[in-house]
């Protein structure tokens, strides 16, 4: 049994690499740390799930995401998500893989730790001569900044700690 449920946690832990987050699409809910844990009992499977921001309007989309993802994968008959506030998501939880995801995105990933400092670089040429023009951008978690050197206005993830 333990090897049965073992099997299906690797799987769907693979299956979630897959659920992009909606305003992100180049990045996973793994790869942004928002995957508290996968608990699977026998053929049930209970995700916690961490809100990068808690008014997020993403978060119904990504919560069916993960119920449609996860409910094709044999062996599992019933999905559940729950929201998990405590801990509460941080930017620390951000992959290295995700984080160059935002770049390539055009996203400028936050500090990795709390005593790093805000330093924004730009994604597109990594200047570090850049300003933060508006703190409120497109959407709650990111802010819009602008390159000096390239010339190109970007948005920012906001960090969290």
């Amino acid at each position: 049994m333990t090897t049965v449920v073992g099997t299906i946690e690797g799987e769907v832990w693979k299956q979630l690499e897959n659920v992009k987050d909606p305003e992100i699409p180049s990045i996973s809910v793994v790869e942004m740390g928002m995957i508290h844990r996968v608990l699977v009992e026998e053929s049930h499977v209970v995700i916690e799930f961490m809100p990068t921001f808690v008014g997020c309007p993403a978060l119904k989309i990504i919560e069916q995401n993960i119920v449609d993802q996860l409910s094709a994968l044999p062996g599992v008959t019933n999905v559940q998500v729950e929201l998990v506030f405590e801990p509460a998501w941080t930017s620390e939880r951000i992959s290295e893989t995700g984080r160059e995801k935002l770049r390539q995105f055009g996203i400028a990933p936050p500090p990795g730790k709390p005593e790093d400092h805000w330093e924004i670089a730009c994604p597109y040429c990594g200047s570090r001569d850049t300003t933060l023009d508006n703190l409120f951008g497109p959407a709650a978690c990111r802010s819009i900044a602008y390159c000096r050197d390239c010339r190109n206005p970007f948005e920012a993830l906001k960090p969290i700690y």
